[in-house]
């Protein structure tokens, strides 16, 4: 995400030479190539004029410290132009009324449909909502199969009336199933079409004026750059949304969606997509893309994602483990499948600062753990318990059961011990087992 915009933004960087002032001289090379860069990434000409010009006015005559490089100076001076670009803030999604009603729209490929049991998931297992889906797609047969898919996948009920052509009956009596069976949330997936027509428009026009949601959400793919933007500014004139949902930004996308359409429409991006699963569903938050767009990572995103997965209680019980030195593949196994939750690995290490940068040409797999995982599980429970007793003779019966090579599980089990011993080291450092437990993560 955003690769290509990053690297020509860090080269545009180094050609600030110079010290003590930013001049207009000095800084014109700069800003040429930081244009050039939002423009190759598909950010909207006019755009992309006003924000390096932004830049230019604020970095021009700025005092650089003795400890700070010019080229530092201007990321810092992009990073807010950045941010100031996309929002500044995080905007909530609305959730008053009795039910919340949410429209769904967008171009028929957007993701409308995945990302409605995306959020159906979201609001149920994050917010503690009770939320029932709506399919009001009666033109494409395969979109209330989807849902209905969807739903069972997440445990949301999904209301559907196959005798029905008429989306705005449905959509209308799907809020009244909602009251009858205590569903806090309504979400209407509605139909899409491959262009913009005045037919598809009339149709959600009508359904928001019957329906009055208390959000209206747009949801674009990404991946199709300044179409993307062209085609809220439409939405947003006849339906005026409340904000946009970018899917598919794990793709090969530029990012140049991302960085015009709050420009452009005036609405803030509350939601981005990044991946097929339907945990792959993450808050948008400017500073925080900012950081990734200029390389520095995403921490707070990383650590967040964490404390999600990981359970405080079963964290404190796995450090007195660790200090017994009983740490074994019982709980080596539970916590890659605690990491696996956590996402896509790629984009986990793209949230490091600097290792996104260092992993851009690497090809990291999914399916990285699969074969730990077939060692592990084709131990026996006394093995995994206590890995002291693996002999040669278990080892070789393991390599078979697991088809893998015995230099493969003698591999593991090396760095298995290498790692209990690290371990153990960490957690007898008494400084270090304080900070641990004062992490905002074993403090919830």
């Amino acid at each position: 995400m955003f690769e290509n915009l990053s690297d020509k933004l860090e080269k545009s960087f180094k050609l600030l030479k110079g010290q003590g002032r930013i001049t207009e001289i000095n800084v014109a090379e700069t800003l040429k190539e930081v244009r050039r860069a939002l423009l190759d990434a598909d950010v909207n000409f006019k755009i992309a004029k006003t924000f390096t010009e932004n830049v230019k006015q604020k970095s021009i005559g700025q005092d650089v410290l003795s400890a700070v490089k010019p080229g530092e100076m201007m990321v810092k001076i992009v990073h807010e132009e950045l941010v100031a670009l996309m929002g500044s803030d995080k905007v909530d999604i609305n959730l008053t009324g009795s039910p919340c009603v949410i429209l769904m729209s967008g171009l028929q490929g957007s993701g409308k449909t995945t990302f409605s049991g995306k959020l159906a998931n979201y609001l149920k297992e994050k917010k503690g909502r009770n939320p029932l889906l709506v399919a009001c797609d009666v033109y494409r047969p395969a979109a209330i199969e989807q849902l209905k898919i969807l739903g069972q996948q997440i445990g949301v009920p999904v209301y559907s009336d196959e005798n029905s052509i008429d989306p705005v009956k449905i959509a209308l009596n799907s809020i009244k199933d909602a009251k009858l069976h205590g569903n806090n949330v309504v979400i209407i997936d509605t139909a899409g079409r491959l262009a913009i027509d005045e037919e598809m428009m009339n149709e959600i026009e009508a359904i928001k004026k019957a329906t009055n949601p208390q959000e209206t959400l747009f949801v674009v793919d990404s991946m199709t750059g300044q179409d993307a933007v062209n085609t809220a500014k439409e939405f947003n004139d006849r339906l005026n949304f409340d904000g946009v949902i970018l899917t598919k930004l794990d793709g090969d996308t530029r990012g140049g969606a991302a960085l015009s359409i709050r420009s452009v429409v005036d609405k803030p991006i509350k939601f981005v997509g990044t991946g097929e699963k339907l945990e792959a569903l993450d808050i948008f938050y400017p500073a925080r893309m900012a950081d990734r767009i200029l390389g520095m990572g995403d921490i707070v995103s990383l650590v967040e994602k964490a404390q999600e997965q990981f359970d405080t209680e079963e964290a404190r019980k796995l450090q007195k483990k660790i200090a017994k030195n009983q740490f074994n593949f019982n709980d080596f196994i539970s916590q890659i499948q605690q990491i696996k939750k956590m996402g896509n690995l790629k984009d986990l290490a793209s949230m490091i600062p600097g290792v996104g940068k260092a992993l851009k040409d690497v090809d990291i797999d999914d399916d990285a753990f699969k074969s730990i995982e077939a060692i592990i599980y084709s131990m026996t429970p006394q093995e995994r318990e206590d890995p002291s007793v693996l002999n040669g003779t278990r080892r070789k019966r393991i390599s078979d059961g697991s088809g893998t090579t015995i230099q493969d599980v003698n591999r593991l089990i090396k760095q298995f011990d290498e790692t209990r011993k690290m371990m153990k080291m960490l957690t007898g450092n008494k400084n270090l087992g304080r900070m641990m437990q004062n992490m905002p993560m074993n403090k919830r």
